[in-house]
């Protein structure tokens, strides 16, 4: 294979602001998905804090102080992160209401304009960046693989 190869995932008739403007909204999805990441990691973490917040009341109770155990166990063990909400409920709402809509967006742009293909912007970067023939430069893995057996038969 070659750079043709990444050359050819622009349809025909496409122009490049079409190819950088579907390039933008691939990008910008990629960041919610990262995003989106983050948002999970938040989830775990703050129920973690839960977790840990019920075994430091108990440890508190043990070491003989009840009182403090059951103010910090009332009013934070359990506590919503948000209003009326567990960070599981925020994850979902994130998920429904903004993530979901962004990705079903984003197909429906690539499918109508690029033919569903994907990171056409990315691949005429690559071509374009890259130095033809040189080791570690290949348009494809099937070229890696193609010049090794060349350079190295069995």
């Amino acid at each position: 294979m070659s750079g043709d190869d990444l050359l050819g995932r622009r349809p025909a008739g496409v122009d490049d602001d079409t190819v950088e403007a579907v390039g933008s909204l691939s990008e910008a999805l990629e960041y919610v998905e990262r995003a989106r990441g983050h948002l999970y990691s938040f989830h775990q973490l703050m129920g973690h804090a839960d977790l840990l917040l019920g075994e430091t009341c108990d440890k508190l109770r043990a070491a003989g102080h009840p009182e403090i155990a059951d103010r910090l166990g009332t009013d934070m063990v359990g506590r919503n992160v948000l209003d009326g909400r567990w960070t599981f409920q925020v994850v979902e709402e994130f998920d429904d209401s903004y993530w979901s809509v962004l990705r079903e967006h984003e197909r429906t742009v690539r499918d109508q304009l690029m033919g569903g293909r994907r990171h056409v912007f990315e691949a005429e970067m690559k071509e374009r960046r890259r130095t033809a023939g040189r080791e570690g430069h290949d348009a494809t893995p099937d070229a890696e693989l193609s010049r090794q057996s060349q350079t190295h038969p069995r």
